[in-house]
């Protein structure tokens, strides 16, 4: 679906998915909130608890992962561009698929649109097989319909294993 109809300005929700597990996590997820909360035209709605979680790929560290909703005045393709340029101010080299990272952002959910483009998919294409979004993304938003799916966040949560996702408790 194209974004016609999508006006820069007017309000729209947006979902975030976060991620670090290299350096302080916590610190680093912490700051990048703030740093989105900060920018213009990102309003920040709701955020999650942060989750550790068991990583996917190559061995490495487990993760901090947690989501955020906004309320946005930016196209899908300006939000992803300013999560891109967040991931880069805190230090992110894109280097191993699926390897380590300092900071990870995905754009999860815009409204209920469906959009294909070389650069974003939304929804995300895997949101729905990953505990590790869908448990943060239930607490905050558990009646948001994925729109591919035609579920509830709370529905698409029953149907993955989140024995990898435990709640942080911090240092």
């Amino acid at each position: 679906m194209p974004t016609s109809g999508y006006d820069e300005g007017e309000l729209r929700r947006s979902a975030l998915a976060l991620g670090s597990n290299i350096g302080d996590s916590q610190a680093i997820l912490e700051a990048a909130i703030e740093t989105l909360a900060q920018t213009p035209g990102i309003l920040l709605e709701a955020r999650s608890n942060w989750y550790q979680t068991k990583a996917i790929g190559p061995p490495q560290p487990d993760y901090l992962n947690g989501c955020a909703t906004l309320q946005v005045k930016i196209l899908p393709q300006q939000l992803l561009e300013i999560l891109l340029g967040v991931e880069q101010q805190f230090g992110r080299v894109r280097q191993e698929r699926w390897g380590p990272r300092i900071l990870d952002l995905d754009l999860l959910l815009y409204d209920d649109i469906i959009l294909d483009t070389p650069n974003l998919q939304i929804p995300h294409p895997r949101m729905r097989d990953r505990a590790f979004v869908l448990v943060p993304l239930a607490e905050i938003a558990p009646d948001w319909v994925e729109p591919v799916s035609g579920c509830v966040i709370k529905e698409l949560l029953k149907e993955v294993d989140c024995s990898g996702v435990h709640l942080w408790m911090g240092n």
